[in-house]
């Protein structure tokens, strides 16, 4: 069965998540059925990442297998017919190898926060932006957001229900700036923690406020206690905006197999409908599937 990579588009407003679930719709049956119309036969979609109700994606990946060769574009075409009308699209297909994997060939994901900052709320971006109405001093968050970076035990920005067998994650990149009455907030690491990037946003906005300090989140990211550190901040600004691969892809699986077994990824692969999504499930330093 030839396996195909595909980036995808969402607008997470009304869908329950990345995750097939019972309690509504998700990204993941929202593509499955609209692959089954297509094909005729039912098809599991495997996710880069779990995103959680309300967030949105402009560089999510996955992996489906189908049943036989399509022309690329006329697979996209077709899974855009039938997605509609919920604001899900597919915007690449590409061929990959057997052993390429969407979650666990992944080397790194970033995503974008968008606090929108003004005074009156959004009426284009409703749904789209984290709505802070007071002054935020975007420098003084970006000195702080620099206090975050590199190798640390994140306990303190991770959600209680966090199933990561360990707190400690690289965080590569966390840089804020303001573009005219928006604050963008660019996060990159391998893997993160459950809620870790809204946690982290969260913690800066108090900083932007003058509430806090440089140092309160340092002092807050040393403490390695979630009470130490900010609320989390809203889901509907978050955007998984890319994951990244080896350059050939499928080399990492591949070049891996000692540490990626096949019954990992068919467990994996088995679970749909478990548990509630999550924004950020990735879990992989090392390759750890229950931070799902």
């Amino acid at each position: 069965m030839p396996r195909h990579k595909l980036t995808i588009e969402y607008n997470g407003t009304g869908l329950v998540g990345w995750q097939r679930q019972p309690n509504g719709p998700s990204v993941q049956s929202i593509l499955e059925e609209a692959f089954a119309s297509f094909t005729g036969v039912d098809v599991f979609i495997q996710g880069a990442g779990r995103t959680d109700a309300g967030v949105h994606a402009t560089g999510q990946v996955a992996h489906v297998d189908l049943p036989r060769n399509y022309r690329l574009h006329e697979i996209r075409g077709a899974v855009n017919f039938h997605v509609r009308p919920w604001p899900v699209s597919v915007i690449d297909v590409e061929p990959v190898a057997d052993d390429f994997h969407a979650r666990f060939s992944a080397t790194g994901r970033r995503y974008l926060y968008r606090i929108l900052n003004r005074r009156a709320p959004p009426a284009l971006d409703a749904g789209l932006v984290w709505h802070v109405p007071v002054p935020l001093d975007a420098g003084a968050m970006a000195e702080a957001a620099r206090r975050l970076v590199g190798h640390h035990d994140f306990t303190s920005f991770r959600a209680a229900e966090c199933q990561a067998r360990s707190p400690i994650k690289t965080l590569d990149r966390l840089e804020v700036t303001r573009l005219g009455e928006e604050i963008r907030i660019v996060t990159a690491a391998r893997s993160f923690l459950h809620h870790q990037v809204r946690n982290m946003v969260g913690t800066l906005k108090l900083v932007g406020m003058g509430k806090w300090s440089p140092d309160d989140v340092s002092r807050a990211l040393m403490a390695r206690d979630r009470s130490a550190a900010g609320p989390t901040a809203v889901p509907e600004g978050l955007y998984l905006s890319a994951v990244t691969y080896p350059a050939r892809l499928g080399d990492r699986v591949g070049d891996n197999a000692d540490q990626i077994s096949q019954q990992q990824i068919d467990d994996d692969e088995g679970r749909r409908g478990e548990q509630p999504g999550i924004e950020n499930d990735f879990e992989n330093e090392p390759f750890d599937d229950q931070a799902e």
